[in-house]
């Protein structure tokens, strides 16, 4: 697999780490925002769980072409153009107030953020060597993480105060960040472009040394997911457990505003918990996802991470006040932190440089749209039960997910060890015989 050739670019991860953060500021700032205001203007499950499908339809259904754009488009172009009309689409949004325009703007919103996350996702990959790669993945991670801690304490502050049109407005300026990102960023991919020197990832890891050519027009290579059943077995886990706590995101409002009796202020700071607690665990599992060369076992990590997390949704349905509900939250952070740099940290090694956009696609479509099942479902339970026992039942259903997916990821696991085993013996097959490669896409 290919990453930045003779040393990293620092500068260049920084630069992306900002754009990251600020964007993603902006994004939970409006999410946020416009929860809020439906919520307190009387809306129900339903309500919210329709704008939020809106802000997630577009990562998924438009993924096969944003992937593609990704590999084959010069990521400054995309960077540039998504940001700048993301703002205006932001401005817009702003001064609108009939509920369709505004589900339409904000599904708009989100097409441009289907564009630039595999954009950015790939670009870090191509700015570092393989030992600085969890590195710069945790510093991706934190930035995202500390935007999506800041934007719902903003937004509840803010509309509380001034409503919700201040901070549109504040998100429409976050998305700059984006066309000066683009601008600015030494390295670039897509188009023409490609990584010229190859470095190795490190010893062990599957597919050591082996980067997959780009086809013979000149195309990034064709490259699937179902055929590297270890990378299948962590989106498909990781996404079932999306799939079966992701009503908490619908849930989570009305548990935190009307079951535990909280404002608006403690909703965005007890909301903030998870995401302080996804920075702290980035940072604290790089290191492990550095030493773990074995990509087996770095999956069966991030299934017990998985199994965490889902078992501080269930101890949270307990609580009694919002105040307790931070600490059991931040905990799950930390362990969603480290699930996050795990997936990037696989997705890097085992993809193709030239078609890490696609790979990156696919990897946030399969997640968001097992996300759409969930944000439905809390819509629906919502009239048929109380939050606090529907916050339960997530996290009992995510360790069910995580219990059916154990025996799959140990499979895949042991598996990938038998086959690097067998092709590195002189009697073996050949390197890469039997591993994960690039098919031609039907």
């Amino acid at each position: 697999m290919s990453f930045a050739p003779g040393r990293s670019r620092w500068s260049d991860v920084w630069l992306a780490t900002a754009a990251r953060g600020v964007s993603s500021c902006g994004d939970f700032l409006a999410a946020s925002a416009l929860t809020l205001a439906l919520q307190s203007a009387g809306a129900g499950g339903p309500a919210v769980a329709g704008l939020l499908i809106a802000a997630s339809l577009p990562l998924v259904a438009l993924a096969p072409l944003t992937g593609r754009l990704a590999d084959r488009v010069d990521s400054r172009a995309l960077l540039v153009a998504a940001g700048v009309v993301q703002a205006a689409i932001c401005l817009a949004l702003a001064y609108a107030e009939h509920p369709a325009l505004v589900t339409g703007l904000v599904a708009l919103l989100a097409a441009g953020l289907a564009v630039t996350q595999p954009v950015l996702a790939a670009l870090v990959p191509a700015m570092v060597t393989p030992g600085d790669l969890p590195r710069a993945s945790a510093l991706h991670q934190t930035a995202g993480t500390l935007g999506a801690l800041a934007g719902p304490a903003l937004a509840g502050v803010l509309v509380g105060q001034f409503g919700a049109r201040v901070p549109l407005l504040l998100d429409a300026v976050s998305y700059l960040a984006l066309v000066a990102a683009g601008l600015l960023i030494r390295t670039r991919r897509g188009g023409a472009r490609t990584v010229r020197d190859v470095h190795p990832v490190p010893a062990g890891a599957v597919g050591d040394g082996h980067p997959t050519p780009a086809c013979g027009d000149g195309s990034a290579p064709r490259w699937r997911l179902r055929p590297d059943r270890l990378l299948f077995a962590m989106v498909a886990s990781l996404a079932g457990v999306v799939g079966a706590v992701g009503a908490i995101n619908v849930i989570e409002v009305f548990f935190i505003r009307e079951t535990l009796g909280s404002s608006t202020t403690v909703y965005g700071l007890v909301t903030g918990a998870w995401t302080l607690g996804i920075v702290a665990g980035a940072w604290a599992l790089a290191p492990l996802a550095r030493r773990l060369t074995d990509d087996g076992r770095l999956l069966g990590t991030g299934l017990l991470l998985l199994g965490g997390c889902c078992l501080a949704v269930l101890g949270s349905a307990a609580v009694p006040s919002a105040w307790l509900l931070m600490p059991i939250w931040l905990i799950g952070g930390v362990l969603n932190g480290g699930n996050s740099v795990v997936s990037n940290v696989l997705l890097a090694r085992r993809v193709p440089e030239a078609a890490r956009g696609r790979a990156y696609a696919v990897f946030g479509a399969s997640v968001q749209g097992a996300s759409m099942v969930g944000l439905a479902a809390g819509g629906l339970l919502l009239d048929l039960a109380d939050p606090r026992p529907l916050v339960a039942a997530c996290g009992v259903a995510g360790l069910l997910v995580v219990a059916a997916f154990a025996v799959p990821v140990v499979r895949a696991g042991r598996s990938e060890r038998s086959a690097a085993t067998h092709a590195a013996t002189p009697a073996g097959r050949p390197p890469g015989a039997g591993l994960a490669t690039p098919e031609a896409a039907r």
